[in-house]
């Protein structure tokens, strides 16, 4: 497909990878079995099988950002402003200073399965294990677990998996960004990716308007023959079919979910390929009524896998929709960093590509001015790849942070209070490794 306003500046060549100079600090970890006044330090740390990460003692610097790993401690899942929540294979915990110490923690004998966790606006903490979510309103003293309720209201209950050990990842999102301001009240909306690993699941777009005292169903996704539960990681063609009988729209996974604000409308994208009973990549407008507590939601378009409709990283800034796209399957791939206005999205002459990626791309942030977004590890040249942008897409840089191997970032967290963005590094695709942290500098 032809392209208009296809010319950008490129910083350096985007070929070239920089591979920055790193800084080496000496850090001294404690660790300590019981609460201290300054919080807790955990024993188990080391056992921990959710974060295999050998922990980095290295700082370093580009001249773009700094960047670092996560402190050696609980794994940091999510973060809010000075908050960060975090787990080990039998706590969970709260941190009030942006992951320096960990003053609020509870028992929980499966937080070595939480796929998914939020910090809302009022304090309140939702998160989740591979099928089940859970709500504490009091700074980890207590958690009480949340039934998701359908679209008519009845309990939604995940479904009795074939092989226990892979019940599927009902609530693992792709993408960071899931709290938004929505006339005024906070709202929060996510999708779930899965069928890669954990076992076949069905596809669904969640959402809260009460700080996640009650989770409704948004969208759900229909029963995707390829997806079945057979007892595998990823789910097959054989066994028990998963998703809403009634809705002919079939995807593998959702890649993320975003708000525009000057549309008072959410979109939303999905994964992955093309089947003979239809796309799975599709782009979906949705509407909220608060008054009616309802959804309408409609399929922009459903394209092919080695489009730019194969995507990822929504991110709405000025009433303008940005995007990366990790084009796969038969060449040519049409992949890149690109904007457009909403109206538009239809009509891919009207897009500008801001940046030629070359590579598979779908995870992105924009905050503040600056634009981040990443390779995938299995699909690039880079051990871990960082595209980055100061200035709204007008100079483009490249990094590769190859101290960290092989690495895939995803699930972008907005920038805590001392300024520092959070990102999940995975191995392969999506199995959860390690945790980096990126400032920009200006």
């Amino acid at each position: 497909m032809s392209l208009i306003n296809d010319h950008f500046r490129q910083y350096p060549a985007e070929s070239r990878p920089v591979t920055p100079q790193l800084r080496i600090t000496r850090r001294k970890f404690l660790h300590a079995t019981a609460a201290t006044a300054g919080g807790i330090l955990m024993a188990d740390v080391r056992k921990l099988k959710a974060n295999s990460m050998t922990f980095l003692t290295k700082e370093g610097s580009t001249e773009h950002f700094w960047y670092r790993p996560q402190p050696e401690g609980p794994y940091i899942d999510s973060q809010r402003d000075n908050k960060a929540f975090g787990f080990t294979d039998r706590a969970v915990y709260l941190s009030e200073d942006n992951a320096r110490t960990w003053p609020h923690s509870m028992a929980f004998d499966n937080a070595g399965n939480i796929t998914y966790s939020t910090i809302l606006g009022n304090g309140n903490i939702l998160f989740a294990t591979r099928t089940k979510l859970y709500l504490s309103t009091d700074n980890l003293k207590t958690c009480r677990r949340i039934i998701v309720k359908d679209a008519g209201g009845s309990d939604y209950i995940p479904h009795k998996p074939k092989n226990p050990e892979c019940p599927g990842w009902y609530f693992h999102p792709l993408d960071g960004v899931h709290t938004w301001d929505v006339n005024g009240a906070e709202m929060l909306i996510w999708g779930n990716y899965c069928n890669v690993l954990g076992g076949a699941v069905p596809v669904n777009i969640y959402y809260s308007t009460d700080n996640g005292q009650t989770v409704k169903i948004a969208y759900a996704f229909g029963q995707n023959p390829v997806y079945r539960d057979n007892g595998s990681e990823g789910g097959g063609p054989t066994g028990t079919l998963l998703g809403d009988p009634d809705n002919p729209v079939i995807c593998r996974h959702v890649h993320c979910v975003a708000y525009n604000p000057a549309e008072n409308a959410f979109y939303a994208c999905t994964g992955d390929l093309e089947r003979s009973e239809g796309h799975e990549c599709h782009w979906l407008r949705g509407t909220y009524d608060a008054n009616n507590d309802s959804w309408r939601w409609k399929v922009i378009i459903s394209d092919a896998s080695n489009t730019r409709y194969k995507s990822g990283g929504f991110n709405f800034v000025d009433g303008k929709l940005y995007w990366a796209a990790d084009a796969n399957g038969p060449t040519p791939y049409d992949r890149g960093i690109f904007r457009c206005n909403p109206a538009d999205i239809t009509r891919p002459e009207a897009h500008t590509k801001l940046f030629n990626a070359r590579y598979e791309s779908a995870n992105m942030i924009i905050q503040d001015g600056v634009i981040l977004a990443a390779h995938y590890a299995p699909a690039s040249p880079y051990s871990t790849g960082f595209i980055y942008s100061p200035d709204m897409g007008k100079t483009w840089t490249q990094y590769d942070l190859v101290e960290f191997g092989p690495r895939s970032p995803v699930r972008f967290h907005k920038k805590n209070s001392d300024g520092w963005f959070r990102i999940d590094l995975r191995t392969g695709w999506i199995k959860r490794s390690d945790v980096i942290f990126i400032k920009p500098k200006s």
